[in-house]
Parts: C-alpha cells; structure tokens; sequence
C-alpha cells in the first residue's frame, strides 16, 4: 500500500493525465457502422475540425481513419476502454451494457486542480472481515437514471458505535473490490457517493481505509457514467475521512 501522500499524489496526477477526467468533453452514443466524426458531422465534435475522420464500429473492434489515410485500430487499455490518439483527442470506445459510445478527450486542454480532504485519521483505517460468498448476480443504479448488472462474490464487515457494519463491493479495479458507499457526509463529500478501494484481502480480513476514500469521476465531468451505492452501502453515520467534494 503505498504511503497516503504518495496516494494522493498519483490520485491527481491520474485525474489531470491525458487520459483523466477534466478533459473529457464528449459521450455520444453509436450503433455499430460506419460514421463520420467532427464538428459538422453525424458524430459532432463541441471543437476542432469540421471533418475529423471516419469511425468503424463492429462488435469486435473500432477502427479510425483520417481524410486521405489508412483506418487505425483502438488499442485495448489495461483496466479501461479502447482507445486512440487522433490529435487534437484522445478516443475512447465506452461500453455500457452492451452499448457502445464514443468519448472524446481535449488534449489541448491543461485543466488543473485542488482537491480537499478531512484530516488524517487513523481511527478509520480499519480492519474487517472479509467474507467468500457464492456469485449472486444483482443490478445496480447508475448516476444517469439506467441500470448495471454487476456480480457480487464478497462482503466486508466491521463494527462502528456499537452495530455491525456490512460494506458490499460491486466493482473490481485493478484487483481491487471497490466499494461504492454514501454517508452522513454526503454534500460535503460529493453528494452522490464516494468510492473506496479495499486493500491486502488476507486471513478473513481486508483493509477498508477511508482517507483514501475518494470522489467518483462523475463528481469531475458531466460524461461519466457512475455508480450509486447499493442499499446497504448508504450509512446513516459521519466518516470525517478521505477526499471531500471537488
């Protein structure tokens, strides 16, 4: 685990990258086909030139081609989607449920920023148990009114106040489960949830540390699509710890 300033460094230094959050400036969604990109076109770009290139969607792979040169394919990204450099952008093949869109970075833009966060506390960096069950597949809320499917394998429990607590993931990120939780903070974190990485899963336990509990990317842009917590995720407690709203 790496030291929490170094976390926190690498956590900006991902949201400003080329490939974050704060220069993604389009979602549009697409049938598979053949389709022309740029700010004139059926596919229309907020900027740049009016004839970008042309887009060839299949349900194997996607391919761009520039007026004039030859189709180059989307390159598979560890831990995300499709993607490739057509400058003045960076391309992105999102699927959700089976739907395809297409996501549109800026890599003109040097967008900054500061984020906030409760003060250190070791108090809630805990240690819970952390429990097998069988696959159970479940839908979840998306932040834009649709549904996900999800499989849940696992549950995380712990003690607060007197009760038991249990945090169920719904996601994995890099190895990681990833819990997506709301608490009494909400609105001084981002309103809608936050999400938090479990840590070292071991012996029954895993590490549920919340100063490294974050803002999803849907607090940063208007074009990602988010998770929302599921019912037992939402606590009706303080956790005075992590990153509060952008």
């Amino acid at each position: 685990m790496l030291p929490l300033a170094d976390h926190r460094a690498a956590r900006l230094a991902a949201l400003t990258a080329p490939d974050g959050w704060l220069n993604l400036v389009a979602r549009i969604e697409l049938a598979p086909g053949h389709h022309h990109v740029g700010a004139a076109q059926e596919v229309q770009l907020p900027s740049g030139p009016d004839l970008l290139g042309a887009l060839d969607l299949t349900p194997t792979g996607a391919s761009f081609a520039r007026p004039g040169e030859a189709p180059q394919p989307f390159q598979p990204v560890p831990d995300a989607f499709p993607q490739l450099r057509v400058d003045p952008f960076l391309l992105e093949i999102h699927t959700v449920d089976g739907t395809p869109a297409l996501r549109i970075r800026d890599l003109s833009q040097q967008p900054t920023i500061t984020l906030r966060y409760f003060p250190d506390d070791p108090d809630w960096i805990i240690r819970a148990k952390w429990e097998s069950l069988a696959p159970e597949a479940a839908e979840i809320a998306m932040k834009d009114g649709s549904t996900a499917a999800v499989t849940v394998t696992h549950r995380a429990t712990f003690r607060h106040q007197g009760r038991t607590i249990t945090l169920t993931p719904t996601h994995v990120k890099s190895g990681k489960p990833m819990f997506v939780f709301r608490d009494a903070t909400a609105g001084e974190t981002y309103p809608a949830c936050r999400f938090l990485f479990g840590e070292h899963p071991s012996d029954g336990e895993i590490t549920l540390d919340f100063n490294r509990a974050i803002s999803p990317p849907c607090a940063f842009t208007d074009f990602a699509i988010c998770p929302l917590p599921p019912p037992g995720n939402i606590l009706p407690f303080r956790i005075e710890a992590g990153e509060l709203a952008p």
